[in-house]
């Protein structure tokens, strides 16, 4: 199993090596010193506080917020990461209350374990945007209510719809009493959460026939989603079809039946669907391969476009952060239309030219 793991330890190393630095014209670090040499004084100080460098949409939103840093001189960009630790996201909230930073971006691992940080931002007066998931008022006090979180602004995309794209065209692939696994994202997570229920709402109750034979958290971890797979492959029921919350957890799973001859045919050819959301390099690929069904997009890099272009408003005062209410689309992307998508990750250096991930 040790060469199964190899890729999945290369990609963690390049997204980590994505979230070392952000930089709007500043020196960056994990450890979030945005410090930096000349006229830095000058410059409105921005955090950015990823959820994990090991989950790859967060690493390519981190990378996305760093291109877009660039058109901004007005700002320097620090990037840190929680690394999928309640605790330490928590504690980078707490140091950029400490910090002072004029404003703050945050997308939060658990909304509900990290809205009371968010909070403390907001009461010390520095801006707030939540982004990929939103934080809501229901994840700081409990209550019903979804709306964004008072005093916040937010840049997002609707989760239900990501997962409605795949969860759709399930209801007519998947086959008959088919057994199917499921993997989740964090518990509490408002994508997780909201991916989950879409994929009840629009797939599992029109198709009782579908028995989900295992299910599991994976965290949006592509280790965690392959040891899953691993195990649930060994109890000798073919599994049909793969229903996962992001790309990253689907490739995992995929990753660990690969070689398998149950799985995958001597020609290639998968016995098996599987669907994700996110639309990541690594996704499309693995359209392309055909080992992947569908996902959504969840474009980092429409997201980093617009939370710069807000948090640059807000810094500036010509707009309150309240104001920032915006969200991307969630186009499907499956094998009829993977190869535009792949252009625009070798377009943008995610995929190279002989169609692998860049290192």
């Amino acid at each position: 199993m040790k060469a199964k793991k190899i890729g999945a330890l290369l990609l963690a190393a390049v997204m980590t090596f994505s979230l070392a630095a952000c930089g709007g014209g500043g020196k960056d670090d994990s450890k979030g010193d945005s410090s930096s040499a000349g006229s830095s004084s000058d410059k409105k100080r921005v955090c950015f506080v990823a959820r994990a460098s090991a989950d790859t949409f967060a690493a390519w939103l981190t990378t996305e917020m760093k291109k877009e840093a660039k058109n901004y001189d007005n700002i320097e960009l620090t990037c840190v990461s929680g690394e999928g630790d309640d605790n330490k996201e928590n504690g980078l909230l707490e140091d950029c209350v400490t910090k002072a930073y004029d404003l703050v971006i945050v997308q939060s691992n658990n909304n509900g374990a990290q809205a009371p940080y968010v909070q403390q931002l907001v009461d010390a007066g520095i801006p707030v945007i939540t982004t990929n998931p939103t934080t809501h008022q229901s994840d700081l006090d409990g209550s019903d209510d979804d709306s964004v979180m008072e005093g916040t602004g937010t840049v997002d995309a609707d989760p239900v719809a990501q997962a409605k794209v795949s969860a759709d065209r399930a209801v007519e692939e998947v086959p008959k009493d088919a057994n199917v696994v499921v993997l989740n994202g964090p518990s509490g997570n408002f994508h997780a959460d909201k991916r989950r229920e879409a994929w009840t709402e629009y797939f599992f109750d029109k198709r009782p026939d579908v028995k989900i034979l295992y299910e599991d958290y994976a965290n949006w971890n592509s280790d965690e989603a392959l040891t899953l797979m691993e195990s649930w492959v060994q109890s000798g029921t073919h599994i049909d079809a793969i229903i996962s919350m992001n790309d990253n957890m689907a490739a995992g799973a995929i990753e660990a039946i690969r070689d398998d001859k149950e799985y995958v045919g001597a020609d290639g050819t998968p016995s098996f669907l599987a669907y994700g959301v996110d639309g990541t390099a690594q996704g499309c690929l693995l359209i392309k391969e055909g080992m992947l069904t569908s996902t959504a997009l969840q474009s980092a890099a429409d997201l980093a476009k617009k939370n710069m272009e807000y948090a640059d408003k807000v810094v500036n005062g010509e707009m309150k952060v309240t104001e920032v209410n915006d969200y991307v689309d969630a186009p499907e992307i499956n094998k009829d239309n993977v190869q535009e998508y792949i252009q625009m990750y070798i377009d943008n250096g995610e995929i190279t030219d002989d169609g692998s991930l860049s290192e």
